[in-house]
Order: C-alpha cells, then structure tokens, then sequence
C-alpha cells in the first residue's frame, strides 16, 4: 500500500537532490582545477628557473592555454550553480529548468543593480570590492559568490515544479506549459533581486559567523569539519558541508591580487592562477587533509578485509577490494570501500570519522598546503608535489605510513574479535560469490542486470524518482516494503541505506551512471 510522504520525508528527498546537483558544477571544477594545476605550474617562474628548457615559447603558449582552459570553471562557477541545480533536481523538462536557471541568475543580478544604481549605492572601480560588489558576467553586483547561483538555482527549480504545466486562457495559450517556467522565473527573480541588497547584509554577517568559528578553532577546525563530512555522508549529505566550506566565506576570505575572495577552494585556485604561496588555513580544508585516509587508510582496510577472509574466499574477493583501492587512491571515491563495513560494523565507521578528522589536523597541523578535491594521487602529484617542496608534500608519506599501520591492526583485531562478516566472512560463500560475479561480468555495455534490480526495487511502478550522485543510486519510492535489499546486494550493490519511508541509496561505486542509464532505459 502506498503510503503519504511525510513532510520529513520530503526535506529528505529536497536535501538529498540538492546535495547531488552540487556534484555537477563540482566535477567540472575538480577536472578544470588539474588543467589550471599543471598549466601554473609549468608556466609559474620558479619551474622555469628549475628547468629552463621549459621555458621555450611554444610550450609556454601551450600551457598557458592550458591555465587558461582551466580558470573557466572558477570564473563562471556561481552561473553553473545556477544552471545545475534545477537541470539535476527537475523530475522533467530539465532543460528547461537550466534554460531558466540562467535568465533567472542573470535577472537577479539585473535587478540588484538596478537597486544599487537608484539608491546610489554603485560603487566605482576604485571602491568596489571594499563595499562588497563585483562584476558578474558585465554586471556590476553584489558579491554573493556561489550562494547567489544556489539562491537562483533553488528558486528556479520550485518554480519549474510548480508552474511547468500551466494552462492559461487561450488568448495566452502560447505561454501555457514550459514557456511559462521562464516568464515566472524572470519575474520572481527580478523581485527577488530588489529584495537581496535589503538582507544580504544580515545573510553575510550570518555566513561570516560561521567561518569565524571553523576558523578561530586553529587546527581543530579542519578536525571537526573532517568529522561533520564523515557524518554526513551515509545519508549522502555531505556535498553540501563540501560546499559551504569550499565556496563561501565559511571557507574564509582572504585578499589574492587585491580581490577579496571567498571559501577556501575559491582561494586556493585564485593562488594557484596567480603564482602565489598557498595558504595553509586554506589547504588545510581542502585535499591534503583526505590524503592520509583514501592513499593510505582504506587501502589497509580493504588489506585488512582482505587478510582475515577465509583463505577459499580470497579470490572471490579479490577484484572487489582491489577496485574499491584503485578508486579510492587515484580519485578519491571512497563509499566503494566505506560501505563495506559502515552497516554490519558501526564501531568501525566511528574509529573511521576519528581518524578522517585526525587526517585533516594532522596535515595542517604540518603545514602541508595541497589544495584541490580529491584527495587522491592525481591532487598529490599536480597540486604538491609539481609545485614544489614548499608545499610539503613529502609529509605525506611518514603520516600515511602511520595511518595505514593504524588502520590495518585496528581493523584487523575488530573484525577477527567480533567475528564481523566482512565480505569473504559469511558463513555461506554463494553470497560472496553471487555479488562479486555480478560486479564482473558483462552483460553488453554494463556489468549491472539492470533488469533484476529494476525488480528488486518494486519495478517501474513503485519508483517516484530516481537519480544518482558520484557512487549511489538516490530514490523515491511509493512503498519501502517492495524494495529487497538482499536481491540488491545480490546484484552488485554494495549497500543500500533507508533514510525513511520513501528515501533510500543504493550504493553501487563508480559504475552508477550507467546503472541508473539501464535502469531509466527499462523505465
């Protein structure tokens, strides 16, 4: 029997949307941010004094294209918000929810203009970034940052939902329908705009606070959001802590070239695309301090899952563990590995959060100042140890040696102690056996029947929704008791999390995007 959303539920389904949009701006960032990476560094005077054949003119010309390239995505980031937020939220018609996530950005900004100009409160060029205005797009503004595209995108995206099948009189039936998401947006957005300047000084004040505190508690700072982010993200909430810090002045403010630049991605890449020293109260939120737990920490757990498997099961396992190691190190995806223990070894994933936020203060404690995403190897190679060794990177290597030494006895004493069914422990191999081969064969382009976990969430019929992030399937779903979690499992997914009685994640690693292509498909 279906049953009512509560309104829980809802502001579930609202977070757990918004926090995967972010993924889409976020993704395009942390690829754009290696371009500027390796551009800056081959183009930055010291490479060159180190290695003058870098300086020929081709190569510079070459690169400096490169830097260029990569400085997109950190221009135009608060528009791509804008624009991805409804694209990824919108159950349908989403290109129409990012065609009017644009107009909706770009008349706010119009409009907070247009109160600025009337009031006299325009600042010239000379004053402008001490008042807190800048241009966006050729529009002289108030500095919101990526919060203004969020603003923009959010609204957009509940006027989508609520005006896309509007049917007017028919003199204006040619607005009627998805012609119509556009006009209201442009409308509310412009009112929308006018009302901006009278709050924005409240909502500041309010964001400013915040960084205040992360920033005033030093080293332990980076240890508590390491915590908050390792908290979240079983409920897959954590992109929205990713964010706040990263992009605005959670993060922190810092003055880069005579600009006043907020959150500390944002800092950190206006530093790298001018040639300056990174900051390390910036770095220190950012990959460096997840190094020392996805190079090194989850490969031990994945060694350690691997070393008390029964000896028969090791091979079984095998490919599974050694997939989970490789996306972890190299990209920094690490549910693959997470949800192999977060349920059936709650202990573990609470020594886990202690030692993700131990990372972080450690590194920063240090003073390592490696910037970007990830926190895998790529981050190391291009943003430590390619600019240079004021960056500190050898650091790494003594921390990480520690922290896989902790996490290999740790993990390996509680699970042989508590007899905890890490994959290669059940007591019945065919389970093993029936996900692993399901995660390795292939059926045409996917190694996923998309088919038999369609059924197992409750067929087409029983979806509301469904989307995904970076590694998990995210739905809606009209009745919880037709969703069977052991024919998932079964089929490949790593876990799947309930958050309420409509809500739930399937876990299924890097290969979700084609998962939810097949599953759409059947749909």
């Amino acid at each position: 029997m279906t049953q009512e959303k509560s309104f829980k539920s809802r502001i579930w389904e609202f977070f757990q949307s918004l926090g995967k949009t972010f993924m889409f701006p976020v993704s395009l960032l942390a690829f754009m941010g290696l371009l500027l990476g390796v551009g800056s560094s081959i183009t930055s005077p010291s490479t060159i004094k180190s290695f003058p054949f870098l300086g020929g003119e081709l190569t510079q010309l070459t690169f400096g294209f490169i830097a260029m390239v990569g400085g997109f995505a950190f221009t135009y980031l608060p528009v791509m918000f804008a624009i991805a937020i409804p694209l990824g939220m919108a159950k349908r018609n989403k290109a129409v929810g990012a065609y009017s996530g644009f107009i909706g950005y770009m008349l706010m900004n119009m409009s907070i203009n247009y109160y600025l100009t009337v009031t006299h409160q325009l600042a010239d060029t000379a004053t402008m970034k001490q008042v807190g205005q800048s241009v966006v797009l050729g529009i002289q503004t108030l500095e919101m940052g990526v919060l203004g595209g969020i603003i923009a995108g959010v609204i957009t995206y509940f006027l989508h939902e609520r005006f896309q099948d509007t049917v007017l009189h028919d003199a204006f039936a040619f607005f009627s329908g998805i012609r119509f998401v556009p006009i209201i947006t442009s409308l509310t957005l412009s009112l929308v705009g006018l009302a901006i300047p009278l709050l924005w000084t409240y909502v500041a004040m309010g964001i400013a606070g915040i960084g205040h505190i992360i920033q005033s508690t030093s080293v332990f700072g980076p240890f508590l959001y390491g915590v908050g982010v390792l908290l979240l993200k079983p409920f897959g909430l954590h992109h929205i802590l990713l964010a706040m810090v990263r992009f605005t002045p959670a993060g922190g403010t810092e003055i880069v070239n005579g600009h006043e630049i907020a959150g500390a991605l944002n800092i950190f890449y206006a530093e790298l695309k001018a040639g300056l020293p990174f900051s390390p109260h910036v770095t220190a939120f950012l990959s460096q301090g997840f190094m020392p737990t996805f190079i090194f920490g989850l490969p031990a757990v994945a060694y350690a899952i691997y070393r008390t498997a029964k000896p028969e099961n090791r091979p079984i396992i095998k490919g599974l563990l050694l997939s989970g190691v490789l996306v972890s190190v190299i990209t920094g995806i690490s549910e693959p590995i997470e949800f192999l223990f977060l349920f059936i070894a709650p202990a573990l994933y609470a020594f886990h959060i202690v030692m993700s936020g131990l990372a972080l203060m450690v590194m920063a404690i240090l003073g390592v100042t490696i910037g970007n995403t990830d926190g895998g190897i790529l981050d190391l190679l291009i943003f430590g140890v390619m600019q240079g060794t004021s960056t500190k990177w050898y650091l790494l290597f003594p921390v990480g040696i520690v922290w896989f030494t902790v996490y290999f006895l740790v993990f390996r004493w509680y699970i042989l102690k508590h007899d905890i069914k890490t994959p290669g422990r059940e007591d019945s191999t065919d389970g093993a056996a029936q996900a692993v081969a399901s995660n390795t064969k292939a059926r045409g382009k996917s190694k996923y029947d998309h088919g038999v976990i369609l059924n197992a969430l409750g067929g087409k019929e029983n979806i509301d929704s469904l989307d995904n992030c970076i590694t998990r399937l995210r739905l809606v779903v009209k009745d919880m008791s037709k969703v069977d979690q052991q024919t998932l499992k079964s089929a490949g997914a790593l876990s799947v999390v309930v958050l309420d009685a409509h809500s739930v994640q399937v876990i299924i690693g890097p290969q979700v995007q084609s998962v939810k292509t097949g599953i759409e498909a059947l749909i």
